[in-house]
């Protein structure tokens, strides 16, 4: 219930526990949603702030991951469209993912992570930031030369190559065009990581007999979502410089994807693949819960929204 976005306006998160160990006066009351029709007020004498501390304790906050929508959001149109290619990290998160308002988090979270791991301090790094990712050069180069090699050979062919043709073309084409040998062994590792999880996928039936997934791009594109996002919670850019962002990252998306399907497919494998570490398996049953709850749950706005 917090007011438009105002570039003078910014808000902080807190807890029912903070405010009692904080809260300085036993006159005061405690305003919930002022000025709104949920309003409320509370007392906060010092029984009634014991009992907040007990509420914090007992709640932990909301179980992660989460699918969540606000009502009052964009739920349908381009606008939506677009906030739902960020909704992997929103759902991993418990975050709304339709949220393009005041805040992200919150005003000190927002800042927090633009600054790490993103390197954005301010309006022209988060431009600079989101031209890379709309360019998907974050995602990687050799992961993504890898796919395109399959890419095309599947056009040449005219059917998915074998596996041992596609690794015959990968390492010729890394031969030809990386004379010192830097990238061949990345390309080799990407390669197998992907080929087992592709399999992974049509075991689980994620991806059909015959199905594969032919760019990573998804990965940029829902990250940059999330960027917009919190550059709009940092009072980087403004209202309508955000949505019309988030709408670029779209057009972006529908020229890389057909389907929902395929976009977060393309996010959960580039998601796997860059965090093959140790062991993978909390990553992999991680990722394919958030694409189940994407592309399964009736409340999902990929079940809600037309791709095409």
């Amino acid at each position: 219930m917090l007011p438009p976005w105002h570039p003078d306006w910014v808000f902080q998160q807190t807890t029912l526990g903070r405010l009692a160990a904080a809260w300085p006066n036993d006159r005061w009351w405690l305003a919930v949603n002022p000025d709104t029709p949920f309003a409320a007020a509370l007392p906060a004498r010092a029984r009634d702030r014991r009992a907040w501390r007990e509420a914090s304790d007992r709640g932990g906050g909301p179980p992660r991951p989460r699918l969540l929508t606000h009502a009052g959001g964009p739920l349908h149109g381009p606008v939506a469209h677009a906030l739902a290619l960020g909704a992997h990290l929103a759902v991993l998160n418990g975050l709304v993912w339709n949220g393009l308002g005041a805040q992200y988090e919150d005003y000190p979270t927002d800042v927090s992570r633009l600054r790490r791991p993103w390197a954005v301090h301010h309006r022209a790094d988060f431009r600079d930031k989101l031209r890379i990712l709309l360019a998907t050069r974050l995602v990687g180069r050799v992961p993504e030369s890898v796919l395109g090699v399959r890419r095309t050979l599947t056009a040449r062919l005219g059917a998915a190559p074998s596996g041992e043709k596609w690794a015959a073309a990968v390492t010729a084409a890394f031969e030809r065009d990386d004379p010192h040998g830097e990238d061949r062994a990345e390309a080799a590792e990407f390669l197998r990581r992907i080929t087992r999880y592709e399999e992974r996928f049509r075991a689980d039936g994620l991806l059909p007999p015959d199905g594969r997934v032919d760019t990573l791009a998804a990965f940029d594109h829902g990250r940059a979502v999330n960027v917009v996002r919190l550059a709009l919670g940092a009072r980087y850019c403004d209202p309508r410089e955000a949505e019309e962002s988030v709408l670029k990252v779209l057009e972006a998306a529908r020229r890389a994807y057909r389907s929902w399907e395929e976009f977060s497919l393309g996010y959960l494998l580039a998601r796997l693949i860059h965090f093959d570490e140790g062991d993978p398996e909390p990553m992999y049953r991680e990722s394919t819960a958030l694409h189940r709850a994407l592309t399964q749950d009736p409340s999902s706005p990929y079940r809600n929204i037309p791709w095409s």
